[in-house]
């Protein structure tokens, strides 16, 4: 009976997909860092703005495995197990278990909100569980329509980061200066975000086009996937320049650490033939986000 709990345990640790954690991770670093420059930084308010992202991205990925399988969309792909579609639990189960990571998520955001006061936030929270859910959940997802990209830019990148500086020194944002330094590092995270899903949709555009999964993968096809893709983890490296003067570390660090990642990344997503090449591509992208924020962080913190 033990050996079969942790059986199950493991499964649901596959199941949350913790190669895309980093996703979540990486924007509350490099916000931390902005944070810090503006001297504002608060730990406690800092820790809860990660665990509203992380609650969330578990949850949405729960969510997608639940969404996915019920519709049949997950049974002939190629990757790691899903707990619906391979039938380890049932559809129900999985789908109470992403709700219940949404609703820790919301009691963490609920917490940060009574610690600033910024009650408006409880409708950007309304609608970062609503966008988890109808990625894949609902009648019409919007990841079915290939809008998925967008949608994860929009909630890794800008509303993560400036988000979590926001919540720290909202009346520092009525200044330019605030947003010049803010700005840049989201779309920079959004970016490599978008490019997480988008190297994940590519390696699932043979499954996802028969079931009617119309992703910007599949939408656009395989070339011109790969190009915008390319275009979504290099161009971060021209944003993240803007910080080199200010860099904690010489300044050809930045610059060489993130080109010794990308190149070999760029080299095996233009010859990839098969899924594995491209989930190997998934999680060094993923980490690349997490590389970005740290080195993007570390500037920002030469700044005090």
């Amino acid at each position: 009976m033990a050996k079969n709990k942790q059986s199950d345990f493991s499964l649901w640790v596959e199941g949350a997909r913790l190669r895309t954690l980093p996703l979540a991770v990486a924007p509350i670093i490099a916000a931390s860092g902005a944070a810090y420059a503006m001297q504002a930084f608060n730990l406690v308010k800092t820790l809860l703005a990660l665990a509203v992202a992380l609650f969330l991205q578990i949850g949405v990925n729960y969510a997608n495995d639940y969404s996915d399988g019920i519709r049949g969309t997950d049974s002939n792909r190629v990757g790691p197990l899903r707990l619906t579609a391979s039938g380890s639990f049932q559809p129900r189960t999985v789908k109470l278990v992403a709700f219940g990571f949404f609703g820790l998520g919301a009691l963490a955001g609920f917490v940060l909100i009574l610690l600033t006061g910024l009650w408006w936030l409880v409708i950007v929270g309304v609608v970062a569980v609503l966008a988890a859910w109808f990625y894949t959940g609902g009648k019409r997802p919007y990841g079915y329509a290939g809008l998925g990209e967008l949608v994860v830019f929009v909630f890794f990148g800008l509303v993560a980061v400036i988000g979590t500086d926001y919540v720290q020194a909202p009346a520092l944002f009525k200044l330019p200066e605030a947003w010049w330094m803010v700005l840049p590092v989201a779309v920079g995270l959004g970016l490599y975000a978008s490019a997480v899903l988008m190297i994940n949709n590519i390696r699932d555009i043979e499954t996802d086009r028969p079931v009617g999964k119309n992703t910007l993968a599949v939408r656009v096809g395989k070339p011109v996937a790969k190009a915008i893709y390319l275009f979504m983890i290099w161009s971060p490296l021209a944003i993240g320049a803007v910080y080199l003067k200010i860099n904690l570390l010489p300044a050809f660090v930045f610059p060489l650490a993130m080109v010794l990642l990308l190149l070999p990344l760029t080299l095996i997503v233009l010859t990839a033939k098969t899924p594995k090449e491209n989930i190997l591509a998934l999680k060094l992208t993923s980490n690349a986000a997490l590389i970005y924020a740290v080195l993007v962080a570390l500037g920002l913190w030469k700044l005090v």
